[in-house]
């Protein structure tokens, strides 16, 4: 998110594209043949790429990521991402830079089933960001995270619903992650990070409902008893995910982070995929020079 909390970005790179209908009619067998890094941006002139690609389109070593046009990379202890991706349905080139510098690494993994199936990697809970892309208005500083989720089975076959949220706070940044699994039990973590990578559970306020997204998924955050969370940002919207910037008291300090909420139920559906095919363009074959 930017200073002063008109613009932000998201970008989520992916092997095995789990939001992507190409992948689910593929059966899910060949995560490498479907990898994507999705960039969004939020604020005046904000666009959305999605593009599936199969194998060729990807290039890994242990420091770099390619998908096609487009690349991170670890240089001096900053991750710098390359983008050059086609928006959708704008059909509009988004290309630039962005550098985000964590304030330290985490050591922290935390599982979100009990036979570890699906693991949460925090890295980077607090950092820096800087946003260079060739678009008006698009060059900007702000507050950045960095994390990762890992899976050996589909989202939908082991939850039904989930939260999460990131919000800094004085000395480094808290994160809650909320879920309810299939099998009917709950998934509760709260985390306070220091700015030297430092971290500890933290007592989590309640689960406090807020107004429904535009699609009507159900949203929830914690929130200090005696306030109310509320969205001070739209984002994303979708039929089943919904991001946006929530104000929100997390012990007696008043904040605003990044929230999403997942309806893994309404993902199931049949009648999701089509839908989504139109946002998320498949580009099977690629060449690098």
């Amino acid at each position: 998110m930017s200073d002063d909390g008109a613009r932000a970005i998201s970008i989520i790179v992916f092997i095995g594209s789990v939001f992507s209908p190409w992948y689910r009619w593929s059966g899910r067998t060949d995560p490498e043949d479907n990898v994507c890094i999705n960039v969004v941006t939020y604020g005046a002139g904000g666009r959305w790429t999605m593009t599936d690609r199969g194998r060729d389109a990807l290039r890994l070593t242990d420091r770099t990521m390619t998908v096609g046009p487009s690349s991170i990379r670890w240089e001096g202890g900053r991750l710098v991402i390359d983008i050059d991706e086609m928006s959708t349905p704008h059909a509009q080139a988004i290309r630039g830079t962005v550098t985000l510098t964590p304030s330290a690494i985490t050591q922290v993994e935390v599982p979100l089933t009990p036979d570890g199936a699906h693991v949460w990697r925090p890295f980077a809970p607090t950092a820096t960001i800087e946003v260079d892309i060739d678009r008006p208005g698009w060059r900007w500083s702000g507050h950045g995270y960095l994390d990762a989720n890992f899976g050996t089975r589909a989202l939908e076959t082991d939850f039904d619903y989930w939260t999460w949220g990131r919000f800094p706070v004085a000395g480094g940044s808290v994160a809650f992650y909320d879920a309810v699994r299939r099998d009917g039990s709950d998934l509760s973590v709260a985390l306070r990070f220091g700015a030297d990578g430092s971290c500890e559970e933290i007592a989590a306020p309640p689960l406090q409902r807020f107004r429904r997204s535009n699609w009507l998924v159900r949203r929830e955050t914690r929130c200090d008893a005696g306030s109310a969370p509320r969205q001070v940002k739209a984002m994303l919207d979708a039929p089943f995910y919904n991001r946006c910037a929530v104000e929100t008291v997390i012990h007696g300090e008043t904040t605003t982070g990044v929230y999403e909420a997942l309806d893994l139920d309404r993902f199931r559906k049949p009648w999701l995929m089509p839908m989504l095919a139109m946002r998320v363009p498949r580009r099977k074959g690629w060449r690098f020079s």
